[in-house]
């Protein structure tokens, strides 16, 4: 149901964001990936179909963000995965500034996206918005006091644009820990361990992949009948 749809991926040039732009390309759709830095951007237009095309993007600023837009559309798709690495803080380091530089890309980012898009009228008839939060909104632990604070957010947000955008779909996937280089700022050793400990518990017995979170977002696209829905892809964590 996607071949010759476009789908515009903000934060799609590498980890989940660059899956997802595999799968909707597999799936016949066109990919165009945007991030703010354009080495990334021309690495992961080697890794996809010709049709593919690339823009940098400056999420602070909004020219930049209208720019993306004007050079994406007309598009059926737009799907937001861009983040920086997380890190758990606990209370003690939990400035205002730690805060809001975390806010500013995952939150007030797609925020500014989702806004001009719909206000150039870029999306298409029957297309949608998929927007990414995650697990720890329902599941927290100490040290998640930004992630669970912006993964309640970005679900409470896409249920209310689901009703303001209409017919316009906006629907939220919410993985669950994923191996991915979000996690980029841990030490090795730390990553491989949060890996191995998780998946001990974890009721599928595995930690998730990029390309198992990334088929969500292609049936969000897919499905017309789901909007204003969280998909969880968690492999049962908020269970345990």
């Amino acid at each position: 149901m996607l071949d010759g749809k476009r789908v515009l991926v903000v934060g799609g040039t590498s980890g989940l964001g660059l899956r997802v732009a595999q799968a909707v390309a597999e799936a016949g759709a066109t990919p165009i990936v945007a991030s703010r830095n354009k080495e990334n951007i021309d690495r992961a237009l080697g890794t996809l179909p010709d049709r593919a095309t690339g823009a940098p993007v400056d999420l602070t600023d909004p020219e930049s963000v209208a720019r993306l837009i004007t050079f994406a559309g007309p598009i059926d798709h737009l799907v937001y995965t861009a983040g920086e690495p997380l890190r758990l803080t606990m209370l003690a380091e939990l400035t205002p500034e730690v805060a809001r530089s975390f806010w500013e890309t995952r939150y007030f980012g797609a925020l500014s996206v989702v806004r001009a898009a719909i206000g150039a009228g870029a999306i298409r008839d029957g297309g949608s918005v998929v927007l990414t939060g995650g697990n720890a909104g329902q599941r927290p632990a100490p040290g998640w006091a930004l992630g669970a604070s912006i993964c309640g957010a970005l679900d409470a947000l896409t249920r209310q644009l689901a009703l303001e955008l209409a017919p316009v779909r906006v629907n939220l996937v919410a993985p669950g820990v994923t191996r991915s280089p979000l996690w980029a700022a841990m030490a090795p050793s730390d990553e491989r361990a949060m890996y191995d400990g998780l998946a001990a518990k974890l009721p599928v017995g595995r930690v998730g992949e990029t390309s198992d979170v990334a088929r969500a977002y292609v049936y969000a696209m897919e499905q017309s009948m789901a909007t204003g829905t969280s998909i969880l892809v968690d492999g049962g964590a908020v269970l345990v």
